[in-house]
C-alpha cells in the first residue's frame, strides 16, 4: 500500500492539450484545441480544467518516519491540518526536511525492517514535493492513503 499526492493548478483551456486529434490529409494529424471542439459541439459543456504538476506515491511503511519529521500530517493526511493547497505545507516540508537531512543517523532506526522504503526514499520524495509546492503554491492538494 503506498500513499499517493499530486498537486493540481486551475488552468485556463487554452493552456491545456485536448489530447484529441483530427487527420489533416493523407499522412497528418492535428490536435484540435478547446475553441475548435466547441465550434463542433456547440452544446457539449466543458468543466473547470486542471493540471497536474506533481504526482507521486510513497510506501505507508515511511509514516512513522515521517511522523518523527513532523511531515506525516503535512503528507499523509493533508485535510486533517486544514491545508488545502501547496503554500499550507511548505513550512512543515522545509523543517520535515532540514530534520530528515541533519538528523540522517536518528532517522534510519525508522527504516522498515520489511525492506519496502528508507530514509533516502523519503528525503527524495519530500524535497521534491517541497520544490513543486514552492513553484506552484497555489496548487490544490490531494492525498489519496
Amino acid at each position: 500500500m503506498s500513499l499517493d499526492v499530486s498537486l493540481k493548478i486551475h488552468a485556463p483551456l487554452n493552456q491545456i492539450k485536448t489530447g484529441l486529434f483530427i487527420k489533416v490529409g493523407t499522412s497528418q494529424t492535428e490536435e484540435l484545441t478547446f475553441a475548435d471542439i466547441k465550434r463542433k459541439f456547440p452544446d457539449l459543456i466543458i468543466l473547470d480544467t486542471f493540471t497536474e504538476v506533481f504526482d507521486a506515491n510513497i510506501t505507508h511503511n515511511l509514516g512513522k518516519m515521517a511522523n518523527e519529521a513532523g511531515i506525516y500530517y503535512a503528507c499523509w493526511r493533508p485535510e486533517e491540518i486544514g491545508a488545502t493547497r501547496a503554500k499550507d505545507i511548505i513550512i512543515l516540508l522545509e523543517k520535515g526536511l532540514n530534520d530528515l537531512e541533519q538528523r540522517l543517523g536518528y532517522f534510519k532506526q525508522f527504516n522498515p525492517m520489511n525492506g519496502w522504503g528508507d530514509h533516502r526514499n523519503l528525503v527524495k520524495f519530500v524535497r521534491s514535493y517541497l520544490d513543486t509546492c514552492k513553484e506552484y503554491p497555489e496548487a490544490r492538494i490531494e492525498a489519496d492513503r
